[in-house]
């Protein structure tokens, strides 16, 4: 393991029997594994380049057993990591060697479903699939799609702030949630934010989205649907030159045009999706648009002529349009696919995620390309063009000697690339462990003492998932007060509480 985690407390470890007999005295039966064999899929999430066994996994069904869990936890000095299905690509819900890992698998229920207001209350093991498809029946869905939707849950979506297809015209995850149920990690059950699209107070829930699991741990969660609209076609549009596309994509949005989704594929990722999907892409392109559109059916129409327009002034080679349904859904079944695709071209790849403004697409492509040929990798890209979320996907062999060190540190250029155009370090994936000590790229000292001070309000024990997001997570009655420089704290054998 190349990432450095907190060092684990022995004496937790020395104490495990007795911290598991008093977990299953909360979560009986099933609830809680030990065994080192059966808790080898909670090795790792989808960060699979590291893998560490957690010292218990805890999987309750009730809020009132995570309450519990929690309490027990927080008054015994024991690290939690609370984890969704598992498909943190961040190393979000990585677990800890001397960690309770606290899984949320089980809580896959629709609690409510509100047509008349538009909302849904489910629970966070949910995939986010699965909430589209409870509504699905009264012609309404969940907005926010991330690649993954088939096997991501919607808890995890709240801690990342997911995105997908249709975040450009409809939003990220913070924009469609409206409430949740929030367990402290002292074991208080919070109900924040309701059914209205404003409440009193401070944006708790704005706070809590994309907070990574640091803050505490959601088991209810109501969303905002949305009625599917009433027609959406799709144009795939081929261009000679990936700036043209940039450029294409920065005109249609400027023309005042939001499409319901737009992403883009270079020449790699066009190849790869194509083999695996046979959706009909053009191989004599260097980039490719999808773009949807969606609406009325007269609106529609005018927008795909207005679009097809610009493409055309900006050299596009290629040009298709959807006349059927089917065939909008063979269009985006590619791109859906384009991360397993690419796993075909090489033993591994990492999946980068950071985000730009959209005018820098070509100035990001050119330096992601010198980029590739500075560490010898070749690079595929896919981005969320619409929005300037960018997902590169590194090629490598972890067989062969340090190119994985190499695409690691071909990764941590890219996103610090995205930081200089004016961008950030992440646009759906989360910081986790992943970018954690990228942050000061990022942030300034300031900035990052401001974040913490409100990770101390919800966790002052600083229990909840550490080791993620935070380059170095003071403890909390010294943040501020002394400046820790290269992990080492000064004067180290003054006692402190």
């Amino acid at each position: 393991m190349t990432i450095k985690m907190p060092a684990p407390d022995e004496g937790i470890l020395a104490r495990r029997d007795e911290i598991i007999a008093a977990l299953r005295e909360i979560v009986p039966g099933e609830g809680v594994i030990d065994s080192e064999r059966e808790m080898m899929p909670y090795e790792s999430d989808a960060l699979t380049a590291y893998r560490q066994p957690p010292m218990v996994v805890v999987l309750p069904d009730t809020t009132e057993q995570v309450a519990q869990v929690l309490k027990y936890c927080y008054d015994n000095g024991i690290r939690v990591v609370p984890r969704g299905n598992g498909t943190s690509l961040s190393g979000g819900s990585f677990p800890l060697a001397d960690g309770v890992l606290l899984g949320l698998s089980k809580f896959k229920r629709v609690r409510e479903i509100d047509f008349d207001n538009r909302v849904a209350v489910v629970e966070p093991g949910m995939t986010n699939l699965a909430v589209s498809e409870a509504v699905a029946h009264e012609g309404f869905y969940y907005a926010p799609d991330p690649s993954s939707q088939i096997a991501c849950s919607i808890g995890g979506n709240i801690a990342e702030n997911s995105g997908g297809v249709h975040s450009l015209k409809y939003g990220l995850t913070t924009n469609n949630v409206l409430g949740c149920e929030f367990v402290l990690i002292t074991g208080e059950i919070l109900r924040i934010g309701g059914r209205a699209p404003e409440n009193d107070g401070y944006d708790l829930m704005g706070i809590i989205t994309g907070s990574e699991g640091l803050l505490g741990v959601v088991t209810e969660i109501t969303v905002r649907i949305l009625k599917k609209p009433e027609t959406a076609r799709a144009l795939m549009v081929g261009f000679a030159e990936v700036e043209a596309a940039g450029e294409c994509v920065a005109r249609i949005i400027g023309a005042g045009i939001i499409p319901g989704g737009m992403e883009m594929m270079d020449k790699d990722a066009i190849h790869a999706a194509e083999a695996f999907v046979k959706a009909g892409y053009p191989l004599d392109v260097e980039a490719l648009l999808i773009i949807e559109l969606d609406g009325p059916s007269i609106e529609v129409d005018e927008l795909i002529r207005r679009v097809e327009a610009i493409a055309l002034d900006c050299r596009s080679t290629t040009c298709q349009i959807s006349n059927s349904e089917q065939e909008r859904l063979l269009f985006w079944a590619g791109r859906k696919a384009a991360f397993p695709a690419v796993g075909r071209l090489s033993p591994d790849y990492l999946c980068m995620d950071g985000t730009i403004p959209r005018g820098k697409l070509p100035e990001a492509l050119a330096g992601i390309r010198e980029l590739g040929k500075k560490y010898g990798l070749r690079c595929a890209n896919v981005f969320h063009a619409g929005d300037g979320n960018l997902h590169p996907l590194i090629l490598y062999d972890a067989n062969v000697a340090d190119e994985m060190q190499r695409a690691e540190d071909f990764g941590a250029d890219i996103l610090r690339l995205c930081v200089k155009l004016g961008g950030v370090l992440s646009g759906e994936h989360g910081i986790g462990v992943e970018k954690r000590d990228l942050m000061p790229e990022m942030l300034s000292d300031i900035d990052l003492a401001h974040h913490q001070r409100i990770k101390c309000a919800f966790d002052a024990k600083g229990l909840l998932n550490p080791g993620k997001m935070f380059p170095t997570l003071h403890r909390c009655a010294e943040l501020g007060r002394m400046h820790v420089h290269g992990g080492k704290l000064p004067f180290p054998d003054i006692p402190r509480f």
